[in-house]
């Protein structure tokens, strides 16, 4: 019952009981744990990217990227994002990536570094949109239809 003592208003809850505390989420463009967070996902690889401070390592599944990403090719995928804002030397790159292959995984890393990007930054959302680095690769394998022997290919037709 809701009574009026004074100028309060008791609605009947016990000053001895403890409140229960709500934790905020953190803004968006503040650091969870010190890091700025980014998934990216290509086929059907999803990679977890963390970003903070730092000198400019690149770890993806707790290997140094040259070592996990042999090609190239998937290392300048990886690094675009990076490239692209000048700011390669500036921040530790941490990737989990997991499913699909190596080509898969590093389209995955790079969206993920570049949402990380979007997330710590808001002014670089123009040069990594105009890059395309901000755009999911939505492309997936097809799947087998039934009653042929694969998603396109058919079992050859007989007249007779």
């Amino acid at each position: 019952m809701a009574e009026v003592q004074g100028d309060t208003l008791n609605i009947g809850l016990d000053a001895s009981q403890p409140k229960s505390e709500v934790k905020a989420a953190p803004r968006k463009g503040e650091p969870k744990n010190g890091y700025w967070w980014g998934t990216g996902r290509r086929k059907s690889s999803v990679a977890r990217v963390r970003i903070k401070h730092g000198e400019g390592k690149l770890v993806v599944n707790k290997k140094d990227m040259a070592a996990y990403f042999p090609k190239i090719q998937d290392q300048k995928t990886v690094i675009s994002p990076l490239q692209a804002l000048d700011v390669e030397k500036k921040f530790d790159v941490f990737v989990n990536v997991r499913g699909g292959g190596t080509t898969g995984q590093s389209g995955a890393a790079q969206l993920g570094i570049a949402r990380a990007l979007k997330v710590y930054d808001e002014s670089m959302l123009p040069a990594l949109r105009d890059g395309g680095y901000l755009t999911r690769d939505a492309r997936m394998v097809e799947r087998k239809k039934p009653g042929q022997s694969g998603a396109r290919k058919r079992y050859q037709f007989s007249k007779r």
